[in-house]
Protein backbone atom coordinates (compact mmCIF):
# COMPACT_ATOMS: atom_id res chain seq x y z
CA UNK A 1 0.00 0.00 0.00
CA UNK A 2 1.24 3.49 -0.68
CA UNK A 3 2.54 4.99 3.23
CA UNK A 4 1.63 8.40 1.41
CA UNK A 5 -2.09 7.52 1.11
CA UNK A 6 -2.25 5.88 4.64
CA UNK A 7 -0.41 8.90 6.40
CA UNK A 8 -2.63 11.65 4.47
CA UNK A 9 -6.10 9.66 5.48
CA UNK A 10 -4.48 9.49 8.94
CA UNK A 11 -3.67 12.87 9.06
CA UNK A 12 -6.64 14.55 7.40
CA UNK A 13 -8.36 16.84 9.62
CA UNK A 14 -11.35 14.72 10.32
CA UNK A 15 -9.33 11.59 11.60
CA UNK A 16 -7.19 13.35 13.65
CA UNK A 17 -10.97 15.07 15.34
CA UNK A 18 -11.86 12.11 15.80
CA UNK A 19 -8.65 10.45 17.43
CA UNK A 20 -8.73 13.79 19.48
CA UNK A 21 -12.35 12.85 21.18
CA UNK A 22 -11.48 9.40 21.69
CA UNK A 23 -7.95 10.87 23.43
CA UNK A 24 -10.20 13.09 25.85
CA UNK A 25 -12.50 10.53 26.97
CA UNK A 26 -9.47 8.45 27.48
CA UNK A 27 -7.62 10.76 29.45
CA UNK A 28 -11.25 11.92 31.43
CA UNK A 29 -11.45 15.65 29.75
CA UNK A 30 -14.72 16.92 30.51
CA UNK A 31 -14.81 17.92 26.33
CA UNK A 32 -18.01 17.65 24.84
CA UNK A 33 -20.51 19.06 22.62
CA UNK A 34 -23.64 20.11 23.81
CA UNK A 35 -27.07 18.47 22.45
CA UNK A 36 -28.87 18.95 20.05
CA UNK A 37 -25.38 19.63 18.17
CA UNK A 38 -24.41 16.56 16.88
CA UNK A 39 -27.96 15.52 15.89
CA UNK A 40 -27.22 18.98 14.32
CA UNK A 41 -24.46 17.88 12.07
CA UNK A 42 -25.80 14.48 11.52
CA UNK A 43 -28.76 15.89 9.80
CA UNK A 44 -26.62 18.23 7.62
CA UNK A 45 -23.88 15.80 6.36
CA UNK A 46 -27.16 14.22 5.38
CA UNK A 47 -28.58 16.95 4.00
CA UNK A 48 -25.79 18.19 2.22
CA UNK A 49 -24.58 14.92 0.42
CA UNK A 50 -28.35 14.02 -0.55
CA UNK A 51 -28.28 17.01 -2.28
CA UNK A 52 -24.90 16.88 -3.68
CA UNK A 53 -25.52 13.19 -5.13
CA UNK A 54 -28.98 14.26 -6.41
CA UNK A 55 -26.97 17.33 -8.41
CA UNK A 56 -24.78 14.72 -9.84
CA UNK A 57 -27.39 12.37 -10.39
CA UNK A 58 -29.03 15.20 -12.76
CA UNK A 59 -26.04 15.06 -14.82
CA UNK A 60 -25.57 10.75 -15.15
CA UNK A 61 -29.44 9.91 -15.23
CA UNK A 62 -30.65 6.64 -15.06
CA UNK A 63 -29.39 4.48 -17.09
CA UNK A 64 -28.65 0.70 -17.76
CA UNK A 65 -25.27 0.88 -15.67
CA UNK A 66 -27.08 2.90 -12.67
CA UNK A 67 -29.82 0.52 -12.53
CA UNK A 68 -27.06 -2.70 -12.40
CA UNK A 69 -25.33 -0.46 -9.46
CA UNK A 70 -28.39 -0.67 -7.26
CA UNK A 71 -29.29 -4.14 -8.21
CA UNK A 72 -25.82 -4.65 -6.74
CA UNK A 73 -26.31 -2.62 -3.69
CA UNK A 74 -29.30 -4.77 -3.21
CA UNK A 75 -27.91 -8.14 -3.31
CA UNK A 76 -25.60 -6.78 -0.71
CA UNK A 77 -27.93 -5.46 1.41
CA UNK A 78 -30.22 -8.84 1.52
CA UNK A 79 -27.53 -11.18 1.51
CA UNK A 80 -24.99 -9.93 4.16
CA UNK A 81 -27.72 -10.05 7.06
CA UNK A 82 -28.36 -13.66 5.84
CA UNK A 83 -25.01 -15.17 5.70
CA UNK A 84 -23.56 -13.43 8.90
CA UNK A 85 -27.12 -14.47 10.84
CA UNK A 86 -25.40 -18.46 10.24
CA UNK A 87 -22.24 -17.72 11.44
CA UNK A 88 -23.20 -15.85 14.55
CA UNK A 89 -25.71 -18.12 15.14
CA UNK A 90 -22.20 -20.78 16.00
CA UNK A 91 -22.24 -19.08 19.40
CA UNK A 92 -25.32 -16.13 19.83
CA UNK A 93 -28.88 -16.78 20.56
CA UNK A 94 -31.44 -16.31 17.94
CA UNK A 95 -32.07 -12.43 18.78
CA UNK A 96 -28.73 -11.50 19.21
CA UNK A 97 -27.93 -13.01 16.09
CA UNK A 98 -29.93 -11.83 14.41
CA UNK A 99 -29.84 -8.17 15.62
CA UNK A 100 -26.50 -8.23 15.27
CA UNK A 101 -26.63 -9.56 11.76
CA UNK A 102 -28.85 -7.18 10.88
CA UNK A 103 -26.39 -3.95 12.02
CA UNK A 104 -23.56 -5.69 9.88
CA UNK A 105 -26.11 -5.89 7.39
CA UNK A 106 -26.94 -2.11 6.89
CA UNK A 107 -24.79 0.46 6.27
CA UNK A 108 -23.04 3.52 8.54
CA UNK A 109 -23.72 6.68 6.52
CA UNK A 110 -20.88 8.76 8.39
CA UNK A 111 -18.13 6.34 7.14
CA UNK A 112 -19.49 6.69 3.44
CA UNK A 113 -19.56 10.50 3.50
CA UNK A 114 -15.90 10.58 5.31
CA UNK A 115 -15.17 8.10 2.79
CA UNK A 116 -16.63 10.62 -0.19
CA UNK A 117 -14.91 13.66 1.89
CA UNK A 118 -11.38 11.57 1.05
CA UNK A 119 -12.41 10.90 -2.65
CA UNK A 120 -13.19 14.70 -2.89
CA UNK A 121 -9.80 15.81 -1.20
CA UNK A 122 -7.91 13.27 -3.83
CA UNK A 123 -10.06 14.98 -6.27
CA UNK A 124 -11.12 11.75 -7.37
CA UNK A 125 -15.05 11.97 -9.09
CA UNK A 126 -17.76 9.58 -8.29
CA UNK A 127 -21.37 9.43 -9.28
CA UNK A 128 -24.22 10.58 -7.74
CA UNK A 129 -26.22 7.82 -7.96
CA UNK A 130 -23.98 6.46 -4.53
CA UNK A 131 -25.85 7.59 -2.48
CA UNK A 132 -29.32 6.76 -3.72
CA UNK A 133 -27.10 3.33 -3.43
CA UNK A 134 -26.33 4.30 0.45
CA UNK A 135 -30.55 4.69 1.00
CA UNK A 136 -31.17 1.46 -0.77
CA UNK A 137 -29.08 -0.34 1.79
CA UNK A 138 -29.59 0.86 5.15
CA UNK A 139 -33.09 -0.39 5.74
CA UNK A 140 -33.69 -3.87 4.30
CA UNK A 141 -31.46 -5.39 6.70
CA UNK A 142 -33.75 -4.24 9.38
CA UNK A 143 -36.76 -5.75 8.06
CA UNK A 144 -34.57 -8.68 7.42
CA UNK A 145 -33.31 -8.87 11.55
CA UNK A 146 -36.29 -8.82 13.07
CA UNK A 147 -38.09 -11.71 10.39
CA UNK A 148 -35.25 -13.82 11.60
CA UNK A 149 -35.45 -13.24 15.13
CA UNK A 150 -39.68 -13.68 14.63
CA UNK A 151 -39.00 -17.23 13.07
CA UNK A 152 -36.13 -18.71 15.61
CA UNK A 153 -36.73 -16.87 18.97
CA UNK A 154 -39.44 -17.63 20.57
CA UNK A 155 -41.06 -13.32 21.59
CA UNK A 156 -41.71 -12.36 25.29
CA UNK A 157 -45.08 -10.10 25.68
CA UNK A 158 -46.38 -8.39 22.99
CA UNK A 159 -44.61 -7.39 19.90
CA UNK A 160 -44.83 -4.24 17.65
CA UNK A 161 -46.86 -4.78 14.84
CA UNK A 162 -45.33 -5.43 10.94
CA UNK A 163 -46.62 -2.02 9.57
CA UNK A 164 -44.97 -0.46 12.64
CA UNK A 165 -41.68 -2.07 11.72
CA UNK A 166 -41.45 -1.39 8.28
CA UNK A 167 -42.53 2.15 8.85
CA UNK A 168 -39.68 2.46 11.19
CA UNK A 169 -37.03 0.75 8.78
CA UNK A 170 -38.51 2.68 5.49
CA UNK A 171 -39.47 6.07 7.01
CA UNK A 172 -36.18 6.50 9.55
CA UNK A 173 -35.57 9.91 9.81
CA UNK A 174 -31.97 9.70 8.38
CA UNK A 175 -33.51 8.12 5.43
CA UNK A 176 -36.22 10.40 4.45
CA UNK A 177 -34.08 13.26 4.87
CA UNK A 178 -31.00 11.46 2.78
CA UNK A 179 -33.70 10.28 -0.32
CA UNK A 180 -35.10 13.47 -0.06
CA UNK A 181 -32.20 16.11 -0.47
CA UNK A 182 -30.86 13.34 -3.38
CA UNK A 183 -34.72 13.96 -5.40
CA UNK A 184 -34.59 17.80 -4.23
CA UNK A 185 -30.68 17.70 -6.04
CA UNK A 186 -31.80 15.95 -8.80
CA UNK A 187 -34.75 18.19 -9.35
CA UNK A 188 -32.68 21.15 -9.26
CA UNK A 189 -29.82 20.19 -11.10
CA UNK A 190 -27.07 22.77 -11.92
CA UNK A 191 -28.77 26.39 -10.62
CA UNK A 192 -29.87 24.44 -7.40
CA UNK A 193 -26.29 23.27 -6.96
CA UNK A 194 -24.98 26.94 -7.95
CA UNK A 195 -27.53 28.46 -5.12
CA UNK A 196 -26.85 26.09 -2.05
CA UNK A 197 -22.76 25.17 -2.77
CA UNK A 198 -21.64 27.41 0.13
CA UNK A 199 -23.94 25.76 2.26
CA UNK A 200 -22.93 22.33 0.97
CA UNK A 201 -19.40 22.22 0.19
CA UNK A 202 -17.88 25.07 2.07
CA UNK A 203 -19.13 24.06 5.31
CA UNK A 204 -19.19 20.52 4.80
CA UNK A 205 -15.48 19.62 6.04
CA UNK A 206 -15.58 21.50 9.34
CA UNK A 207 -19.36 20.21 10.22
CA UNK A 208 -17.89 16.83 9.31
CA UNK A 209 -14.59 17.28 11.53
CA UNK A 210 -17.21 18.62 14.56
CA UNK A 211 -19.54 15.67 13.94
CA UNK A 212 -16.02 13.33 14.65
CA UNK A 213 -14.86 14.93 17.43
CA UNK A 214 -18.19 13.66 18.78
CA UNK A 215 -18.05 10.27 17.77
CA UNK A 216 -14.65 9.64 19.08
CA UNK A 217 -15.63 10.83 22.35
CA UNK A 218 -18.98 8.60 21.81
CA UNK A 219 -16.25 5.28 20.37
CA UNK A 220 -14.29 5.84 23.19
CA UNK A 221 -16.74 5.42 26.24
CA UNK A 222 -17.37 1.70 24.43
CA UNK A 223 -14.25 1.07 24.55
CA UNK A 224 -14.67 -0.75 28.10
CA UNK A 225 -17.98 -2.80 27.06
CA UNK A 226 -15.43 -4.83 24.79
CA UNK A 227 -14.55 -7.54 27.51
CA UNK A 228 -18.47 -8.03 27.53
CA UNK A 229 -18.84 -8.89 23.77
CA UNK A 230 -16.19 -11.41 23.98
CA UNK A 231 -13.49 -12.82 21.68
CA UNK A 232 -15.80 -13.98 19.15
CA UNK A 233 -18.05 -11.14 18.79
CA UNK A 234 -14.28 -8.69 18.79
CA UNK A 235 -12.89 -11.17 15.64
CA UNK A 236 -16.27 -10.85 13.75
CA UNK A 237 -16.66 -7.27 14.33
CA UNK A 238 -13.13 -6.66 12.71
CA UNK A 239 -13.25 -9.63 10.26
CA UNK A 240 -16.57 -9.48 9.01
CA UNK A 241 -16.19 -6.26 7.66
CA UNK A 242 -12.73 -7.44 5.21
CA UNK A 243 -15.13 -10.06 4.07
CA UNK A 244 -17.82 -7.61 2.66
CA UNK A 245 -15.72 -4.96 2.21
CA UNK A 246 -13.63 -8.25 -0.27
CA UNK A 247 -17.64 -8.95 -1.43
CA UNK A 248 -18.20 -5.18 -2.50
CA UNK A 249 -15.16 -5.44 -4.91
CA UNK A 250 -16.17 -8.34 -6.41
CA UNK A 251 -19.38 -7.04 -7.54
CA UNK A 252 -17.89 -3.54 -8.28
CA UNK A 253 -15.75 -5.33 -10.47
CA UNK A 254 -18.19 -7.12 -12.63
CA UNK A 255 -20.21 -4.18 -12.79
CA UNK A 256 -17.20 -2.40 -14.02
CA UNK A 257 -17.50 0.69 -11.38
CA UNK A 258 -14.86 3.19 -11.99
CA UNK A 259 -12.46 3.56 -8.97
CA UNK A 260 -14.33 6.13 -6.98
CA UNK A 261 -17.68 4.51 -7.22
CA UNK A 262 -16.55 0.78 -6.83
CA UNK A 263 -14.50 2.46 -3.74
CA UNK A 264 -17.54 4.02 -2.39
CA UNK A 265 -19.37 0.73 -3.05
CA UNK A 266 -17.07 -1.38 -0.81
CA UNK A 267 -17.10 1.06 2.14
CA UNK A 268 -21.03 0.84 1.75
CA UNK A 269 -20.07 -3.26 2.03
CA UNK A 270 -17.62 -2.79 4.76
CA UNK A 271 -19.52 -0.65 7.04
CA UNK A 272 -22.11 -1.48 9.62
CA UNK A 273 -25.06 0.87 11.37
CA UNK A 274 -24.85 2.43 14.91
CA UNK A 275 -27.23 4.48 14.35
CA UNK A 276 -30.71 3.74 12.29
CA UNK A 277 -30.36 -0.05 12.99
CA UNK A 278 -30.04 0.18 16.93
CA UNK A 279 -32.71 2.74 16.90
CA UNK A 280 -35.38 0.39 15.25
CA UNK A 281 -33.95 -2.94 16.81
CA UNK A 282 -34.84 -1.54 20.42
CA UNK A 283 -38.71 -1.60 19.13
CA UNK A 284 -38.32 -4.68 17.05
CA UNK A 285 -36.22 -7.19 19.12
CA UNK A 286 -36.22 -6.10 22.76
CA UNK A 287 -34.34 -9.06 24.21
CA UNK A 288 -31.78 -8.51 21.80
CA UNK A 289 -28.42 -6.51 24.02
CA UNK A 290 -28.17 -3.21 22.88
CA UNK A 291 -24.73 -3.32 24.24
CA UNK A 292 -23.84 -6.13 22.19
CA UNK A 293 -24.29 -5.04 18.65
CA UNK A 294 -23.78 -1.28 19.30
CA UNK A 295 -20.29 -1.83 20.87
CA UNK A 296 -19.36 -3.63 17.92
CA UNK A 297 -20.54 -1.87 15.23
CA UNK A 298 -19.45 1.74 17.44
CA UNK A 299 -16.22 0.95 19.16
CA UNK A 300 -14.74 -1.35 16.54
CA UNK A 301 -15.68 -1.75 13.07
CA UNK A 302 -16.33 1.91 12.94
CA UNK A 303 -13.28 2.85 13.78
CA UNK A 304 -11.10 0.36 11.87
CA UNK A 305 -13.01 1.38 8.66
CA UNK A 306 -12.30 5.12 9.42
CA UNK A 307 -8.79 4.70 10.45
CA UNK A 308 -7.25 2.01 9.02
CA UNK A 309 -9.72 0.76 6.17
CA UNK A 310 -10.57 3.74 4.00
CA UNK A 311 -6.89 3.75 2.76
CA UNK A 312 -6.96 -0.08 2.87
CA UNK A 313 -10.24 -0.43 0.37
CA UNK A 314 -8.72 2.22 -1.71
CA UNK A 315 -5.34 0.85 -2.42
CA UNK A 316 -7.51 -2.66 -3.08
CA UNK A 317 -9.80 -1.14 -5.68
CA UNK A 318 -7.16 0.62 -7.65
CA UNK A 319 -4.88 -3.33 -7.37
CA UNK A 320 -7.95 -4.65 -8.56
CA UNK A 321 -9.35 -2.42 -11.36
CA UNK A 322 -5.80 -1.49 -12.63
Amino acid sequence: MDTSTLLGNFLSPPILFFLLGALATLLRSDLELPQPLPKVFSLYLLFAIGFRGGVELNHSGLGGPVMLTLGAAMLMAFGVPLFTFAILRLRLDAANAAAVAATYGSISAVTFITAAAFLDSAGVPYSGHMIAAMALMESPAIIIGVLLARLLAARNGPAPSWPQITRDAVLNGSVFLLIGALVIGALTGEKGGAMLKPFTHDLFPGVLALFLLDMGLVAAKRLGQLQRVGLFCIGFATLIPLLNAALGLGLAHLCNLSPGDAFLFVILSASASYIAVPAALRLAVPEANPSLYVTMSLAITFPINLIAGIPLYWWAVNAVLA
